[in-house]
């Protein structure tokens, strides 16, 4: 995934839009963090910026951010507690490993997509959709 590839070809539109959809079926909250600069430990940065976003304080503690980091050609998901207690780690490796084969073809946008749909499929059937408003952006492209 290198840097300008990935900003040449991210679709910020169609993340937005599918995280949106995602959303709608359920409590959780999804959200992708793209950073400028590279990352030395791309777990630690995405924790950081998880509780920095402050993802941790959601109703139900269900929150996912996907982590990407393309100056050092990586990426992590981190799910909140209740997701994780539902899934386990083997659901992020799996899912993880599918979005690097989209990566690997130079299809970050799909890959990222693919990421959201797959975790969004998971907090929709854990975590139902409430009468809530979001005010909370997607997607951020920052630091």
């Amino acid at each position: 995934m290198k840097r300008e590839t990935f900003f040449s070809q991210f679709d910020h539109d169609r993340v937005v839009a599918v995280i949106v959809a995602a959303e709608k079926q359920t409590s959780s909250e999804i959200r992708v963090y793209v950073s400028h600069r590279p990352v030395t430990d791309v777990r630690h940065a995405a924790i950081h910026h998880f509780h920095k976003l402050r993802m941790h304080k959601t109703k139900h503690r269900a929150a996912v951010l996907i982590f990407m980091a393309p100056e050092s050609q990586n990426f992590f998901i981190v799910g909140d507690e209740a997701v994780h207690a539902k899934c386990g780690e083997t659901f992020w490796e799996q899912v993880a490993a599918e979005m690097r084969e989209h990566f690997r073809q130079g299809r970050f946008t799909d890959g990222i997509i693919h990421g959201i749909q797959t975790a969004g499929k998971l907090l929709a059937q854990h975590f139902p959709a409430e009468r809530t408003v979001r005010n909370e952006p997607p997607v951020s492209l920052c630091g």
